[in-house]
């Protein structure tokens, strides 16, 4: 593919957020502008309260921007689409339904049109199989724990086969042994599926983990990009190998460095 097509998949122009409080207007963000090539895996860093979910819920069309514009596929993004799914941290699953039904309400939604029903099955059955849950598939989210309902809702948004797959912190509730295992499997997913991703994390060495390029984000309010870092890191990509090779420490003390020198850390304790 020729390289400068993909340039602008996803294009943040001039991108400004204000809201309206009982305080007067909040700026939470100002001026962002972003290019993001088709197939790439970009993750958003910063202290909280930086518009990391601002921005990626502009994205997702779930806002509108007050100033700027937002392209994807050089169409404005003027609202959601199938096109792009977003997995909160919070899964947001229906407890009365089982994880296939959860998931089926997606592909329902998507493909009723022009699939019968054997077909729409063969869907969810095939997205469930690919996060490891076909086993699970007539539990309810109740019945099972929080790593598997995350992959429900992982599953539920690959279920739509999106060209942008939008991923607000999606393993920061779980512990550091599942999260491993899904960042992980996110990565061989996300080979299979050539999506793109915008994913939002606090964590650094999940970022570099699976990033080809980290947007680091100025403190709010009127947060902007402060910088971004390429990582050129030879994929697939192996956790243990990367933990002692010397551009990996490289990529990790370069968002240490932004986050909590030149941006200090803003988070009080109490």
């Amino acid at each position: 593919m020729n390289a400068s097509a993909n340039s602008q998949y996803i294009d943040i122009q001039s991108v400004e957020q204000t809201f309206k409080t009982k305080k007067g207007p909040f700026c939470a963000l100002q001026n962002v502008n972003l290019k993001i090539t088709k197939g790439e895996f970009v993750a958003l860093i910063g202290h909280s309260g930086c518009g990391k979910s601002t921005l990626l819920n502009l994205i997702a069309g779930l806002t509108m921007p007050t100033q700027g514009v937002l392209l994807c596929a050089n169409r404005e993004i003027a609202g959601p689409g199938p096109e792009r799914a977003v997995v909160f941290q919070n899964h947001s699953l229906l407890p009365w339904l089982t994880c296939f039904e959860n998931v089926y309400l997606a592909v329902e939604r998507v493909f009723a049109a022009t699939e019968n029903k054997a077909q729409l099955k063969a869907r969810t059955d095939a997205v469930l199989a690919m996060v490891g849950l076909t086993a699970a598939a007539q539990k309810r989210p109740g019945e099972i724990s929080g790593g598997m309902k995350q992959r429900v809702g992982i599953a539920r948004a690959l279920s739509m086969e999106p060209k942008v797959l939008l991923l607000d912190e999606p393993f920061g509730a779980l512990d550091a042994l599942t999260r491993a295992k899904l960042q992980d499997e996110l990565l061989e997913i996300v080979v299979k599926t050539q999506a793109t991703v915008v994913m939002v994390t606090h964590d650094v060495d999940e970022a570099v983990l699976l990033s080809d390029k980290i947007v680091m984000m100025t403190n709010g309010p009127s947060a902007t990009i402060g910088e971004v870092l390429s990582v050129d890191l030879p994929r697939p990509r192996n956790r243990v190998e990367l933990a002692e090779s010397a551009p990996y420490q490289q990529y990790r003390k370069a968002v240490i460095d932004f986050l909590y020198t030149r941006q200090g850390h803003v988070e009080k304790t109490a």
